[in-house]
């Protein structure tokens, strides 16, 4: 049986490193089908993603042409989806606003995957920025694919 259904990765704005990180882990292969979103914690209203981001994604064969920012909602929570937050106030936002109770479905990806410093927000930076944070969620996302993998194969 499989452990997630869905991961939802989980950032301030979801204008940058959430749909980044959704755009490439769904060019991933997974040994189970996993839905795949990414999320807001301060989203007023939809906005669609930051063009230096969409940028980068294109330059690398991949695209969130069409993503608008959507908020997280208490409905995103149950025991079959993985919250992926890019930093530990991130996560502790999250975890204080919505599910205190979820510590062990809401992981920080640097930690998550074994890598000792947090994903930097590009915002605000030159296109050189995005591509560096695209080239870091790239790493840690490939090590986020083999974990799950593993954690599939063990269920």
């Amino acid at each position: 049986m499989k452990k997630y259904d869905r991961l939802i990765f989980v950032s301030k704005g979801d204008t940058v490193a959430g749909p980044m990180a959704e755009a490439i882990l769904q060019s991933k292969y997974l040994l189970d089908e996993l839905q795949v979103a990414s999320r807001g914690l301060i989203v007023l209203f939809p906005e669609p993603i930051n063009p230096k981001a969409e940028a980068v994604l294109v330059s690398n064969g991949l695209t969130m042409k069409d993503h608008m920012s959507d908020p997280l909602v208490q409905e995103d929570f149950d025991d079959r989806t993985l919250m992926i937050t890019f930093t530990e106030e991130t996560r502790e936002m999250l975890l204080g606003t919505f599910a205190p109770e979820r510590e062990d479905l809401v992981r920080v990806l640097n930690q998550y995957v074994g890598v000792t410093t947090e994903l930097k927000n590009p915002y605000g930076g030159s296109l050189a920025d995005y591509g560096q944070c695209y080239k870091e969620l790239e790493t840690m996302i490939n090590r986020l694919v083999v974990q799950l993998n593993e954690e599939e194969l063990l269920c």
